[in-house]
């Protein structure tokens, strides 16, 4: 088996994946088989889940770099040899404008109203950011510095934040129903009003979450 079909093995897909469905499939792998979902005391899985995330992670990093790799043709080779190219042809294309790099500083950007379903958003500071109004769901968003950032009204549905920063965050009536906050620090965060239950069922993941001094959706402050 090549190196290429094992990264495809190990994201539990069919070789030729398209690179939407090589993300999905890290998402839900990470979502899977991420150590806080393992009990500490178990060593033996912590390890396993250390193991698994690290294949995951190399197994997308290669398929991403090699489906976002510029191509290059034998035809276009053949043509710039034996062609004198036309001025227009000899003018650089203009760069596709791409998203920022996975640690980019993106802190007190203006993202109001921005779709930013589905995207990476992973390790990234955001701190201060205005992301009000913003669609955030199915966003990944694993260790995300959202520190003091404006999420009122932000639709986070099925967002992953695991140990995200969202201290002193701004999240009044944030649709949070299907959000994971595993883990994520949630320190003086405003939730005046967020949507997190569904009747009397809560239907927001708080496991580990840190909510001292937040202000719950019906305005009390959690002890």
């Amino acid at each position: 088996m090549s190196d290429l079909e094992q990264y495809y093995r190990v994201l539990e897909l069919e070789p030729g994946a398209t690179l939407e469905e090589v993300n999905q499939a890290y998402k839900d792998l990470v979502f899977v088989w991420h150590p806080d979902r393992i009990p500490k005391d178990n060593l033996r899985l912590q390890q396993k889940a250390q193991d698994k995330l690290k294949a995951i992670n190399e197994a997308r990093e290669k398929l991403r770099s090699l489906k976002t790799k510029p191509q290059t043709t034998h035809q276009t080779t053949y043509q710039t040899t034996h062609h004198s190219p036309s001025p227009q042809q000899e003018k650089p294309s203009q760069p596709t404008q791409q998203p920022p790099k996975q640690n980019s500083d993106l802190s007190g950007k203006d993202y109001s109203r921005a779709n930013l379903s589905n995207k990476d958003l992973s390790g990234r500071n955001l701190s201060y950011a205005n992301l009000s109004g913003a669609n955030l769901s199915d966003t990944f968003m694993h260790k995300v510095n959202l520190r003091g950032a404006n999420l009122s009204e932000a639709n986070l549905f099925r967002a992953n934040l695991l140990l995200a920063d969202l201290r002193e965050a701004n999240l009044r009536a944030a649709n949070l129903i299907g959000a994971d906050l595993s883990g994520a620090d949630l320190r003086g965060a405003d939730l005046t009003g967020a949507r997190i239950r569904s009747g009397e069922r809560l239907l927001v993941k708080l496991v580990g979450t840190n909510l001292a001094g937040a202000i719950m959706p019906d305005g009390s402050i959690y002890q």
